[in-house]
């Protein structure tokens, strides 16, 4: 599934021109309220959504899996999977405001589904994609999330995992019970927040390490393309120290953390006030130049600094904690990344209960939404005290499910997908 992900991105990048080139304009237009058009959510609250979405502790765990798994290499490929994802992210978010619909109390619903329903004509392709996406938000959404932050906190603080696991479910509660414009709301204030945060704090540890930076880089590079050139001090603690292990691990975080080929972030670009597909497309992909460009990259550096600072350290630490080492080279680091691992699984589970709500809504109509937001908060629970291996076993395996009919969709529809067009 990675192949044909990838794939995607290559083909799209070129087919659009390299749109990726207008992340100065996106970024722009995420700011700027399109007026006098249609929709739910301003631009920057669906993208908003997106990125509470996508944002989470896969920015942090997921990275220091990577690492673990298939070696300092394993960043490069993350990044690069953030940099080609970008256009597979305009594609389908410009694909999900084509298609979306109003319904009768006037609100718009949109994404694969409906891409798939009204423009590829194959509703039993629509109906498989929203059964995946509920899924999807149980695995990726939910537990995924409950469980990272819960080990995280019983590890730094030594909290019991089942309290931590009610207490999440209770606060995600709260928020997604009020509907779309709570969530929208919540996700506008608690993500640039969280990510200003979060990235302060790594920006201060690059400053501590800044003697170590140029050979992460090039740690970085080596691993990717000639592993067997690190030093054997640090190669030695990783369990990949290969180009394959480095481009699959690598190559898998990227595609977890910015779901660039799954469809979830049409699905909230759908519900945008805008004017033209290609607008909201354009500041939808901003969401996946953020989450993997930026924010898992930095979070990279900060870790091979740290390795390379104390490459004894390598082979001492498990996959969460090669995290928290780095992190504890600044005062108070085990608290502000507690607070920050809060922060990220929080927003994750309450943007992934929207995608969740708009599939059980296309499936079973707006009298399932309650039962499912019920399901939703049991799951966090449930997802909080099982196995943190066996959970991201799953999210793999459900993100390639949920991208199949994605990526159907925009093969089959791939011309109707029209590049930026600057007004």
């Amino acid at each position: 599934m990675g192949c044909a992900l990838t794939g995607a991105h290559i083909y799209f990048t070129i087919h659009l021109k390299g749109v990726q080139k207008h992340i100065g304009r996106a970024i722009h237009l995420s700011f700027i309220p399109d007026r006098n058009a249609e929709g739910d959510l301003s631009g920057f609250a669906a993208l908003s959504a997106t990125l509470a979405a996508t944002i989470g502790t896969g920015n942090i765990i997921g990275i220091s899996t990577a690492i673990a798994l298939g070696g300092p290499g394993a960043i490069f490929w993350c990044w690069l999977t953030g940099v080609l994802g970008m256009a597979t992210t305009y594609a389908e978010c410009f694909l999900g405001v084509l298609y979306r619909k109003r319904t009768a109390d006037g609100t718009f619903l949109g994404g694969p589904m409906y891409a798939l329903e009204h423009g590829l004509g194959q509703k039993w392709l629509a109906v498989l994609f929203s059964i995946f996406t509920l899924i999807a938000s149980y695995g990726v959404g939910c537990s995924t999330q409950a469980r990272a932050v819960t080990q995280t906190l019983h590890t730094l603080w030594g909290l019991p995992e089942y309290l931590v696991g009610i207490a999440v479910a209770l606060i995600v509660g709260l928020v997604i019970v009020g509907g779309i414009k709570s969530i929208g709301n919540i996700c506008s204030k608690l993500v640039p927040a969280m990510g200003i945060f979060y990235l302060v704090g790594c920006i201060v540890l690059l400053i501590i390490n800044y003697p170590y930076l140029l050979s992460a880089f090039k740690m970085i590079l080596q691993s990717a393309f000639l592993p067997t050139k690190l030093p054997a001090a640090v190669a030695g603690g990783f369990i990949g120290s290969t180009i394959k292990s480095a481009a699959r691990y690598g190559i898998a975080r990227g595609l977890f953390t910015n779901e660039a080929g799954l469809g979830s972030a049409a699905i909230a670009a759908a519900g945008a006030k805008t004017s033209s597909p290609d607008r909201q497309a354009l500041i939808s992909m901003s969401a996946t130049f953020w989450d993997t460009v930026v924010i898992c990259a930095i979070t990279g550096l900060v870790i091979v600094t740290n390795l390379i600072k104390n490459p004894s350290s390598v082979s001492g630490y498990s996959f969460t904690e090669l995290t928290t080492a780095a992190f504890d080279a600044i005062p108070y680091g085990n608290i502000f990344l507690g607070i920050s691992l809060i922060a990220f699984a929080v927003a994750t589970l309450i943007g992934w209960s929207y995608f969740g709500e708009k599939a059980v809504e296309y499936l079973f109509g707006k009298s399932g939404i309650g039962t499912y937001r019920i399901c939703y908060i049991v799951m966090i629970f449930v997802g909080s005290i099982l196995s943190l291996e066996l959970v991201w076993e799953m999210t793999d395996l459900v993100n390639a499910f949920m991208a199949v009919p994605n990526l159907i969709c925009l093969y089959f529809l791939r011309k109707q997908v029209l590049p930026y067009q600057k007004l």
